[in-house]
């Protein structure tokens, strides 16, 4: 990823002479590259009128505009509510779980999210993401680490985003589980490659907890104009100096992980996206079994 921006061309068209020089730098002569706006045609084009927009052909002539609009704000946060009433009414049956699984068209949310993960950031407000990825080279930027601590710092606005849970009878008009969806989409990726991600599933749960409450100040706040003025890193720990820690960092690593300088390359076939078991059932069925099989898995790996 090597930005999420949006152009600020206007009505008058104007150009960004930096952003271009940046994007221009990017690519070698005669390579091709594409930039991924998450919003649709007709909502960018709309975003002119109001001093935004996109970024002009001729300005850019080694980068292609795809288009791929992601469902954000309310109606992710009501297909969050339904997958979730789901999950927890244990007394339906197959057929009547299976409609309401595909109602909720949250699976539908992670696929198209799983596909452009390797070029956009998730949410960067209504004007929506936009990131360049050379073409032919989506390289997934988390790969061989954890997902990246700068998520904040970027400007997402976890207070707005998670001010509360899909169990909350407050719909608020900025509330949508946009860092849950990216979550999801990593544990997407960590099921198709076991062997390339270094973090496990333990990690994006605790991450998910935290998020939505936490005793560290890591994700308070809505950008980091408001962590300063509310002197966070002052007044609070940092989840990820705890998570950082070699006693902690232990739990939270993939015992299969094997270092990979490949590209790897997710599917999103219907047939290949799950349902995040670990996370939406982790309620109504015991992960007992589960834990004591990866205990054993790292207690053969490391005797090896």
């Amino acid at each position: 990823m090597l930005r999420s921006s949006q152009p600020l061309t206007g009505p008058n068209r104007k150009r960004c002479r930096e952003d271009e020089m940046l994007l221009g730098t990017v690519l070698e002569e005669g390579e091709r590259g594409f930039i991924i706006d998450t919003r649709s045609a007709q909502a960018a084009k709309q975003a002119r009128m109001t001093g935004g927009g996109t970024e002009p052909k001729s300005s850019y002539p080694q980068w292609r505009r795809l288009h791929r609009p992601l469902e954000r704000g309310r109606p992710l946060q009501e297909s969050f509510i339904k997958l979730v009433e789901a999950c927890n009414d244990t007394s339906i049956n197959m057929d009547r779980w299976l409609s309401r699984l595909e109602s909720c068209r949250w699976l539908s949310h992670a696929a198209l999210s799983t596909a452009c993960l390797a070029a956009q950031c998730m949410d960067s407000g209504p004007q929506g993401a936009k990131d360049p990825s050379p073409a032919g080279h989506p390289q997934l930027p988390f790969t061989p680490v954890i997902p990246p601590r700068g998520v904040p710092q970027a400007g997402h606005p976890f207070h707005l985003r998670c001010a509360h849970s899909a169990y909350s009878h407050a719909r608020l008009k900025q509330e949508a589980p946009l860092f849950l969806l990216f979550l999801d989409c990593v544990w997407q990726l960590s099921r198709q490659f076991p062997f390339s991600l270094e973090f496990s599933e333990h990690l994006l749960l605790t991450l998910f907890d935290n998020a939505y409450a936490s005793a560290y100040g890591t994700f308070l706040c809505n950008n980091e104009k408001e962590r300063c003025l509310c002197k966070v890193k002052e007044s609070t720990h940092s989840l990820w100096a705890w998570l950082n820690q070699p006693g902690e960092k232990k739990k939270y690593l993939n015992p299969l992980y094997s270092h990979n300088t490949l590209v790897i390359w997710p599917s999103v076939e219907p047939q290949s996206i799950q349902l995040w078991q670990g996370l939406f059932f982790r309620w109504i069925r015991s992960s007992q079994h589960l834990d004591e099989a990866w205990a054993e898995i790292q207690r053969l790996v490391e005797g090896n």
